[in-house]
């Protein structure tokens, strides 16, 4: 189980490098990325989390759905 356990976390990290890139922000260094996503961990421990929550998952599937033809 150990294998398929880390052969799971390995795609989910392929996949999440993959949204750094289709985001443009693979050129961005390591501590901005980060920091972004901390800024971002915030937000989502806001009062403001559903709201934001749905604009950025409007955001997203607009994107994803734009860059399914490329």
């Amino acid at each position: 189980m150990r294998t398929l356990e880390r052969k799971q976390d390995t795609r989910r990290k392929i996949q999440m490098g993959g949204l750094v890139k289709k985001a443009g922000l693979e050129n961005e260094s390591t501590a901005v990325l980060y920091g972004l996503l901390l800024e971002a961990a915030e937000y989502l421990q806001s009062e403001e989390a559903e709201s934001v929550k749905s604009r950025w998952r409007l955001k997203g599937d607009i994107g994803l759905t734009m860059s399914e033809g490329n």
